[in-house]
């Protein structure tokens, strides 16, 4: 797949209305889409080599039964292919410390279980395939601390299969494969991310009131829940208790998947139809700036090494890119 011509909008700085957006989004930064022609592009992430990999999910029931794909974009020649697929319908993806994918597979025939590829020889394994002999609902977004504990996400938008597990949670995956719910208070968690600082798990709930919108109708009313963006104690020993709720977006929708920058900042993808695009807070939930985005986006993620300041944004059915101040965060290369 080849990229389209880029699409170049307003500089972020004349868009964004936030006094301190000079501090996060470099000067005359635009916003550049770099691919388009997904259904929808979700969980954008940085390998080692600088490789963009992220994950385009095809709601079986809108495209034709397509397995779902993870692309592949590269910076050097500036071409999307086709990494895997079908893709077990990934959706969060990440790298661990020692440059391997980690995949958060979801429902609607897909994997629900989280995968770990080595790029070197392409072989993957399955890292968590059930709690307690259940399969879980359908795994979403991750993320990882410096002690190589993988966090994500097990909320159900979409699939016919059904529901085993008793609520929709955040768990922890250990290194020695010891599976742990964590977080059972945060009603439909979707987007995950640990602070530089190893010290605050935040945690997105973004409960649209379903369990199968691609089941009913379209314009089917539902009554939605929770919108937050929330704080979670996160402890040495793994586990996490609620903090405070940073942000609370209802009765609009809330945000998607999220990132941090090294001074701990977090860029937010934020669905709110109203005024959507990517919103970067303070660790205290303040403001700092706004990015609108063309298409209502999914998730973020930096660059690494020379473009660190290279923010990805996956949203509709593409894949843009702009600059920012600050470097994005990234745990230490471990061999």
């Amino acid at each position: 797949m080849k990229a389209p011509v880029a699409l170049l909008l307003a500089p972020l700085l004349a868009l964004s209305a936030a006094p301190l957006a000079a501090q996060i989004f470099a000067p005359g930064a635009k916003l550049e889409k770099i691919y388009e022609g997904g259904h929808l592009t979700e969980g954008v992430t940085v390998a080692p080599d600088g490789a963009v990999f992220f994950s385009d999910i095809t709601f079986t029931t809108e495209t034709g039964m397509q397995a779902g794909h993870i692309l592949r974009f590269d910076p050097a020649t500036r071409r999307t292919t086709v990494y895997r697929s079908p893709s077990g319908m990934s959706n969060g993806l990440k790298f661990d410390a020692q440059g391997r994918l980690l995949a958060a597979e979801g429902a609607d025939y897909g994997g629900r279980r989280i995968t770990r590829t080595d790029l070197a020889t392409g072989k993957s394994v399955i890292l968590a395939g059930l709690f307690e002999g259940k399969p879980f609902n359908s795994p979403n977004d991750i993320t990882l601390d410096a002690q190589g504990r993988i966090y994500f996400s097990d909320p159900r938008y979409l699939g016919h299969e059904p529901l085993e597990q008793p609520v929709m949670a955040v768990y922890r995956l250990d290194p020695d494969g010891r599976v742990h719910r964590i977080i059972t208070d945060a009603s439909k968690p979707n987007g995950v991310a640990v602070s530089p600082d190893q010290k605050t798990l935040y945690v997105v709930t973004n409960d649209d009131g379903l369990l199968g919108f691609d089941r009913l109708p379209k314009g089917t009313p539902a009554r939605k829940g929770r919108m937050e963006l929330s704080a979670y104690d996160l402890r040495p020993d793994g586990t996490a208790t609620f903090r405070q709720r940073l942000v609370n977006y209802a009765p609009e929708d809330g945000p998607d998947g999220l990132v941090c920058d090294t001074r701990g900042n977090l860029y937010v993808a934020v669905r709110n139809e109203k005024r959507f695009g990517i919103s970067v807070y303070s660790p205290k939930g303040d403001e700092l700036a706004y990015l609108p985005t063309p298409e209502r986006p999914t998730n973020v993620g930096f660059g690494r090494g020379p473009e660190a300041t290279t923010l990805y944004i996956t949203a509709g059915g593409s894949l843009y890119r702009t600059k920012t101040v600050l470097p994005g965060f990234h745990l230490p290369a471990r061999p």
